[in-house]
């Protein structure tokens, strides 16, 4: 058996809060340099390393950017993942001209921990430890706010049966894997509420049932993404609970000769923050390969848009053109 078709799947790749944040710092570029930006904008080495060899400068921590003043601050982008208001603070406090690319989705999470800690609730955050997104949402909350990962952990938590508990989510999550959570959660502490809407976004929701698909039409899936994107690992897991190898890949050239033993249809997806120029390079890699037709699986159409924060067109005055 040898590779005779790429069956690509849609959607796949950039969603609209990686679109936002990427078009952000480019249309920043176009006013002024240096830009700092405080962490990976999205977890995609090739669109990082893009925007770095335009202009951008890219830091772990606000301490590595130079001090502004009131009358000329440095510009910074917060990225897609949110930052904790410690974080704001320090930017506040060292004269930062700050542009906000968070995902709106992301927001969204925040203002709800806020909100629920506000009105006197213990908060269950369903997430990933070290996550840059949890940190971020737990700052908004510390006092409140209860990190679990598993089943396992839920396991581990007390909590008074009068105690008022809501739960929360990352946005990147295994939706299966979250249920499973959510049900344990529910199953120890009956009193325990929802959020007003799932958290987990749909782009996320989308590329993974859209997998899910995909698992049961080919021999081996391709999914593009960083090995630090939450989003492109849960896409793998998926993948792989449907029964069908998968790999997570930076580009084209992670592939490894031995995956395409006895495969003759390949899938291709892509994690939320991988850009569609992967895609092609991949497409082509596999045509090399033998491969000699490519289709499309489309499941869903996307159609979200987000729009770009108004901070953006105050640069020309910040930075006195």
């Amino acid at each position: 058996m040898s590779l005779e078709k790429i069956l690509m799947v849609a959607p796949r790749g950039f969603c609209a809060g990686v679109v936002r944040a990427v078009d952000i710092v480019e249309e920043a570029l176009k006013v002024t340099s240096p830009i700092y930006m405080r962490k990976e904008i999205v977890h995609n080495q090739f669109v990082v390393d893009g925007l770095r060899e335009r202009g951008a400068i890219f830091v772990s921590e606000l301490d590595e950017i130079p001090d502004g003043t009131p009358e000329n601050p440095v510009v910074c982008v917060f990225s897609a993942h949110g930052v904790s208001p410690a974080v704001r603070q320090k930017a506040k406090e060292k004269h930062l001209f700050i542009i906000d690319a968070t995902c709106p989705l992301v927001t969204k999470v925040h203002l709800e921990a806020i909100r629920f800690a506000k009105e006197g609730y213990q908060i269950i955050l369903v997430g990933h430890h070290g996550h840059e997104e949890v940190e971020g949402t737990m700052g908004e909350a510390p006092q409140v706010m209860h990190l679990v990962d598993s089943v396992e952990e839920v396991q581990q938590l007390n909590f008074p049966a009068d105690e008022k508990l809501i739960y929360l989510t990352q946005t990147t999550l295994s939706v299966d894997d979250t249920k499973a959570i959510i049900g344990a959660l529910k199953e120890k502490f009956p009193q325990i509420e929802s959020p007003p809407k799932d958290d987990i976004c749909y782009a996320t929701t989308n590329r993974q049932f859209a997998v899910k698909e995909l698992a049961g039409h080919c021999d081996l899936i391709l999914v593009i993404g960083a090995q630090n994107s939450s989003n492109s690992q849960r896409l793998r897991e998926v993948a792989q609970s449907c029964g069908t190898p998968a790999y997570l890949i930076d580009n084209e050239k992670s592939l490894q000769d031995e995956w395409f033993e006895n495969v003759r249809i390949v899938g291709v997806t892509a994690g939320a923050s991988a850009p569609e120029v992967l895609v092609e390079r991949l497409i082509e890699d596999l045509k090399k390969r033998g491969a000699k037709s490519v289709e499309t699986l489309k499941i869903t159409e996307e159609n979200v848009y987000f729009k770009l924060p108004p901070d953006l067109k105050q640069l020309p005055i910040v930075i006195g053109t």
